[in-house]
C-alpha cells in the first residue's frame, strides 16, 4: 500500500544472459522464499538465448515453425505455469521478472498487470515514443505494433513471470508463432521504432527506475547474479 512504501524495500539483480529453464527454477525458488519473508521483493532484469515459451491457457497450434524451423534457429520451447498464450523469448529483448509481494502493495491482479504495462510505457516515453493499451489485450503497444507482451503467475499473493520488452530483438523469430494468439497485428522494438540500436544496460536502467516509481519502493538493494543464485 501507498502508506507502507517508505518501508518496501526491493532487491534488484542483473542477470545479464541467462538460460530459459534455469531462470525458471531460480524464480519458483525465490517465490518460496518470498513466501517464507526470507527475501524481501526481488526483480530479475535478463535475456534469454532463443526461446518460444506457452503459457497454461496456450494454443498449441500458435507454435507454427516446424522442427526444422525450430532446430535452424535453435530456438528451445517450453510449456509453462503463465497465463497467457505463446511468445518469443530471446537476445536484444529484456524480460523482467518481478517476485514481489501483492499483499505489501494491493492485492489485486489486474492493478498488478496495468503497473507493469506502466513501466514499459513510461520507458518508451523515454525515448519520445508514445505507447499505451489496448483493451482487448495486455501488454504494450505502439498504434497496432505489440512492443512488449506481459504474462504472470499468483502464488498467495506472490508474482513470478513478468514482462518482455523487445529493444533490438530480431522480430523474424516472431513469424514461427502466432504472438499471443493474436492474429494480423506486428510485433515491435525500440530499435524498429527508433530506426537505430539502443543499449540494454542504458534501457535496464530506465526499466529498474520506473519500476520503483511505480511501485513506490523506498529502499533499492543490489545483489550480483552469483551471490543470488547461491543464496536461492
Amino acid at each position: 500500500m501507498a502508506n507502507q512504501s517508505t518501508f518496501r524495500t526491493l532487491t534488484y539483480c542483473n542477470l545479464d544472459v541467462i538460460g530459459y529453464e534455469e531462470a525458471w527454477e531460480l524464480q519458483h525458488e525465490l517465490l518460496q522464499l518470498r513466501k517464507e519473508k526470507k527475501v524481501t521483493d526481488v526483480f530479475l532484469l535478463l535475456e534469454h538465448p532463443h526461446t518460444y515459451t506457452l503459457g497454461k491457457t496456450a494454443d498449441k497450434k500458435n507454435l507454427v515453425g516446424s522442427k526444422e524451423y525450430l532446430a535452424e534457429h535453435n530456438i528451445s520451447v517450453f510449456e509453462i505455469d503463465r497465463g497467457g498464450d505463446i511468445t518469443y523469448h530471446g537476445p536484444g529483448q529484456i524480460v523482467g521478472y518481478p517476485i514481489i509481494s501483492l499483499t505489501e502493495w494491493q492485492n489485486d491482479t489486474h492493478k498488478y498487470l496495468r503497473a507493469l504495462e506502466e513501466v514499459i510505457i513510461l520507458t518508451c516515453k523515454e525515448y519520445g515514443l508514445t505507447s499505451g493499451r489496448k483493451p482487448k489485450y495486455t501488454g504494450v503497444w505502439i498504434q497496432e505494433r505489440k512492443i512488449a507482451a506481459i504474462g504472470i503467475k499468483i502464488s498467495n499473493w506472490i508474482s513470478m513471470h513478468g514482462f518482455a520488452f523487445n529493444v533490438h530483438t530480431d522480430l523474424k523469430l516472431f513469424d514461427g508463432i502466432i504472438p499471443c494468439g493474436i492474429r494480423g497485428k506486428e510485433v515491435t522494438s525500440l530499435a524498429n521504432e527508433l530506426g537505430q540500436d539502443i543499449a540494454i544496460e542504458e534501457v535496464k536502467e530506465k526499466l529498474l527506475k520506473n519500476f520503483i516509481e511505480v511501485f513506490q519502493y523506498g529502499k533499492i538493494e543490489t545483489m550480483q547474479r552469483e551471490e543470488l543464485i547461491s543464496f536461492a
